[in-house]
């Protein structure tokens, strides 16, 4: 029999495997300073595309007044215990029922985590007879969540509405069957490619067969729709969405997120979501931040419209250089270019050091093998000279991938790790 490490000591994983090339600079890198558009890299400062602050919220002193105050006022533990027991506030409740109107849901749940959280929905919505539709595409927590679930589950291709039908007339006879119902779920942004979720296409759907629609819609909430209410809002279909989730870690620059839907359902939620019956209340520093965070969203559409200045600059530079950003309609701003993992790590070292650009970069086994995708966050504090300058030093890089220069500066990397 083996130890059950031995494993783990000889396969670090796909991405493990680099950690002696990559920790501490591409992987678990260190940006200091106040969140903003420039930050500090290992001791130089680099325009930051990394930083999901989508409205700028994160550094503003009005923001940092409020979390400040409740800290001296509660302290970071306050309220201590789950919220069943001995968690709950009046301004827990104040925060549902404005996050409720603001998306347009009869009410509302805090979420410790949105990871966390969105799999404990997912567990909760569903039993063993019920069949789970989710998009091939969707966010870890979601594929951790459908992971619980004890009944069938099938997948459709991504944003491929007739791949969906095909699998709902599966779930339907096999629901029929159990007993059971169905629940689809999709992002409504996605946040690698940052395409849209076909939530119109979606919904249609709901004339023939009968299903709920769960929603994930962290990088939609605050950056889409008329008022900043998501991608339901922005494709005309909120009200037909089941039960909507958005977490405070982008548009809101903090920590938590929320769950809405008819009051029925999340009164049920409120009793059998386990992640929130069994885990400490959010703390108050948190919850009186997001007060102020959703008061702000709500009534400065300036900084959803400078947002959106900056994603349509950057975006539309980099498709007259050339670029391919795939399908993006959101904030989200993929590049793709083809190459090794190892001479991704020798691109990205040359934008960091030589053009001070920090951005994410995503490489096999998360895309196919050969593709290199830079993803870049826009964000309202960004500069027309932030953009500029990003132009720039992207076709600098594009070039020296071309002409081979990343390929041979990344042999040795290459030929240590066996690629």
């Amino acid at each position: 029999m083996k130890d059950l490490f031995d494993r783990i000591i000889e396969n670090k994983g796909p991405l493990g495997k680099w950690a002696s090339q990559a920790e501490g600079y591409f992987v678990f890198p260190k940006l200091e300073g106040p969140i903003s558009n420039r930050m500090k890299f290992q001791g130089k400062e680099v325009i930051t595309w990394s930083i999901n602050d989508y409205l700028g919220l994160a550094n503003l002193p009005e923001i940092k007044k409020v979390d400040s105050e409740a800290a001296l006022e509660h302290g970071a533990a306050y309220p201590m215990g789950a919220r069943m027991m001995s968690g709950h506030t009046d301004y827990h409740e104040k925060l549902e029922k404005e996050l409720a109107a603001f998306v347009k849901k009869e009410a509302a749940y805090l979420l410790n985590f949105g990871y966390q959280g969105f799999m404990s929905v997912i567990d909760s919505l569903v039993t063993k007879d019920d069949i789970i539709v989710y998009d091939v595409d969707s966010h870890a927590c979601i594929i951790d969540g459908v992971r619980l679930h004890m009944g069938k589950r099938f997948t459709f291709k991504h944003n491929d509405v007739e791949s969906l039908e095909k699998n709902l007339e599966r779930a339907t006879k096999m629901a029929e069957q159990n007993g059971g119902g169905i629940l689809v779920i999709s992002e409504g942004v996605f946040g690698m490619r940052g395409e849209q979720g076909i939530l119109k296409e979606i919904v249609a759907l709901k004339k023939k067969y009968k299903f709920r629609l769960l929603v994930d819609d962290a990088h939609g909430f605050g950056t889409l729709g008329k008022t900043g209410a998501g991608t339901g809002e922005e494709q005309g279909v909120q009200d037909d969405i089941d039960v909507y989730l958005a977490t405070f870690a982008k548009s809101m620059a903090g920590i938590g997120a929320f769950v809405a839907a008819d009051k029925e359902i999340i009164d049920y939620l409120k009793y059998n979501m386990r992640s929130q019956m069994f885990a400490k209340s959010l703390p108050m520093i948190f919850v009186k931040g997001a007060l102020k965070r959703l008061e702000m969203l709500r009534t400065m559409p300036e900084l959803k419209a400078k947002l959106w200045e900056n994603v349509n600059a950057l975006q539309n530079g980099l498709k007259e250089r050339g670029f391919d950003i795939g399908t993006t309609s959101s904030c989200v701003t993929p590049v793709y270019l083809s190459g090794s993992i190892p001479e991704a790590m020798a691109l990205v070292k040359d934008l960091r050091e030589n053009y001070g650009i920090f951005c994410s970069i995503v490489v096999y086994p998360v895309i196919p093998k050969g593709m290199i995708l830079l993803r870049l966050i826009p964000t309202a504090t960004h500069t027309m000279d932030d953009i500029n300058e990003t132009l720039d030093a992207f076709s600098a890089i594009r070039e020296r991938l071309q002409n081979g220069t990343y390929k041979r500066l990344s042999a040795a990397v290459a030929a240590a790790m066996g690629e």
